[in-house]
């Protein structure tokens, strides 16, 4: 039996920056699909096993940080939904005034992309 998994695309009227690649809308997490940004320095993937892999420019992170809150400053997001990350974050492609916020960030160099 396969079950049909539907994907919805909503609104967020107020998104809130975490860091350059996650926002909040509400109480749901929501991490950008398909892009990975420079970390911040609280995060634990620069402390542990990970850094061999983590992006661990605190100086991007800011930056990309800063940018997406520039994005998103006082303007609305179309948050379209693909599924659900290993911590639980909803993955999504985020679109402000038709523009792709990962897609931006990674014109500007403050994000890569990740497939």
């Amino acid at each position: 039996m396969t079950a049909l998994v539907l994907i919805a695309a909503a609104m967020c009227a107020a998104p809130v920056v975490h860091d350059g690649d996650t926002i909040r809308c509400g109480s749901e997490r929501i991490r950008i699909a398909n892009i990975d940004a420079p970390e911040l320095p609280d995060s634990p993937k620069c402390q542990d096993k990970r850094r061999s892999y983590a992006w661990c420019d605190y100086s991007k992170g800011y930056q990309a940080r800063d940018a997406l809150r520039a994005l998103l400053a006082g303007r609305r997001a179309q948050i379209e939904r693909l599924g659900v990350d290993r911590y639980g974050r909803t993955l999504a492609r985020v679109t402000v005034g038709g523009k792709d916020a990962g897609a931006y960030l990674v014109g500007l160099g403050l994000a890569r992309s990740w497939r």
